[in-house]
């Protein structure tokens, strides 16, 4: 159903180009993302320019034309889903590294970049990003920065809100919000663009960013090591931490169940190495020279055997190897395709409560349905897990749904943890963010929304807004 007054589309094809704004039929021919229903209002603009964005939202907003931005459609919350009568907004164009500086360490790139174009831009100058996630290829710098994302080395280089120095943003009434500064230091007045990062494009559409570069290590190492516990894991971390030479760049932990699915999948083995282990965790390493970092990983080995003298390791004796070893880590699309839909949650537990969380949180799935048994892993050194349920979300009644995400979440904010970690609010979670949040903090939020965009014309119904879309989709 055409929901768009023929006069609207008119006008939005005269700001961008006619080739530059598909409805009907022809958006058909462009990649949903993780869902359908991303695509679901069937009218796709995609400007080239933030001038383009502004001019866009104030047709938008003179029309009562909702917005919804896009960027990758990587997302796992719902953030991006769209529906009839609403627009959505491509950064697909907004796709320029505008400048990579290597003194200052500072990439200047427009909201449409993906992670992995950045990465290879930076390691030109052998800079890297200081974020890493395994959907690099399709996410952008926009909604990692929307989404407030994390990733592997958010333990040592922060979350997507410690890289970014500056970002431009389109307000709501079409205005420019523009702070584009490029230094670490500032200490101007209210910081304004962190309302921006985290907020879905609710607030404002991200379309340009100044982003902290670190310096690429010349040698990188990795391990995988087998662990009886989470306890023995978080040794290693630390050890990894304390190393002697090179520093710790990822400590990400495989529970056994999701290392059987990856291992058995990619025909995986190694002499000596059992699949049996409760945990796995691969560990990796960045410094100056190749041979004393794998020294250094044997070092931590022979360590950790003192205490644990039945836990395994392989090391990656070749980038081929360690590429390997990730692949078990990063193949996450193996639970969907063996359980499409699975429901999937994303929390942060400080790291001395991480192991009787699951002990917790494991029996409970358990007393609920005999037959769950999630799939677990997760950036362990700085306590974000992934749990799965191995099951396909059509197979889980929304009474089921609603008992699991109390197991899950009904001690998180007492522990000192957080429901979301980095996969944010969208559609999904919008229920725990009011059920967890304390009133002032919630009246606060608000208050900044209806400032912002009292008209709630920017991705509405995600985050804080409760109405047909959440209702429809029994969140």
């Amino acid at each position: 159903m055409d929901c768009l007054k023929p006069e609207f589309k008119t006008e939005i094809r005269r700001i961008v180009g006619d080739g530059n704004f598909k409805d009907g039929e022809a958006v058909s021919t462009i990649d949903h993302g993780v869902s359908p229903d991303n695509l679901g209002a069937r009218a796709v603009v995609f400007p080239r320019t933030t001038d383009e964005v502004a001019a866009v939202v104030k047709c938008c907003r003179a029309n009562g034309v909702p917005l919804v931005t896009h960027g990758g459609r990587t997302g796992l919350v719902g953030g991006a889903i769209s529906r009839p009568g609403e627009l959505v907004l491509a950064t697909a164009r907004l796709n320029r590294i505008l400048q990579i500086s290597p003194i200052e360490r500072v990439a200047v790139v427009e909201a449409g970049v993906t992670l992995q174009a950045l990465q290879a831009a930076a390691a030109e100058h052998r800079l890297e990003t200081g974020i890493d996630l395994p959907s690099r290829g399709s996410a952008t710098i926009g909604g990692m920065a929307s989404t407030n994302a994390g990733g592997i080395a958010a333990f040592r280089f922060g979350v997507m809100r410690h890289r970014i120095l500056g970002l431009e943003a389109v307000l709501a009434d079409g205005s420019i919000y523009s702070d584009m500064t490029r230094v670490v230091k500032n200490a101007t007045g209210y910081d304004l663009k962190h309302l921006f990062v985290g907020a879905e494009g609710t607030l404002g559409i991200i379309t340009r960013i100044a982003v902290k570069l670190e310096p690429q290590p010349a040698a990188t190492a990795t391990v995988l090591f087998g662990l009886p516990s989470v306890n023995a894991a978080l040794a290693v971390v630390r050890r990894g931490l304390d190393a002697e030479y090179g520093q710790l760049r990822a400590a990400e932990a495989i529970w056994n169940g999701y290392f059987r699915l990856t291992s058995g999948h990619q025909s995986w083995s190694a002499v000596d190495y059992s699949p049996d282990h409760p945990i796995n965790l691969l560990v990796s390493l960045g410094g100056l020279e190749d041979g004393a970092l794998q020294s250094e990983l044997e070092r931590i080995y022979e360590n950790l055997t003192e205490d644990h003298p039945d836990a395994s390791a392989v090391i990656a004796s070749s980038g081929a190897q360690e590429a390997d070893l990730w692949r078990l880590r990063e193949d996450t699309d193996l639970i969907y395709r063996k359980h499409p839909n699975a429901p999937s949650y994303d929390v942060s537990v400080p790291l001395s409560e991480i192991g009787s969380y699951l002990d917790r949180c494991l029996a409970g799935l358990k007393d609920l349905d005999a037959a769950l048994d999630p799939y677990v892993f997760g950036h362990l050194a700085d306590g974000n897990l992934h749990i799965v349920l191995n099951a396909a979300g059509g197979d889980v009644s929304a009474e089921k749904a609603k008992a699991v995400e109390t197991i899950l979440y009904r001690d998180i904010v007492a522990i000192g943890g957080a429901f979301s970690a980095e996969h944010g609010i969208g559609i999904k979670r919008v229920g725990q963010l009011l059920d967890t949040t304390g009133p002032v903090r919630l009246a606060l939020m608000r208050r900044v929304k209806d400032t912002l965009d009292a008209a709630a014309i920017l991705n509405p119904g995600k985050v804080l807004r409760l109405g047909s879309l959440q209702e429809a989709s029994g969140s």
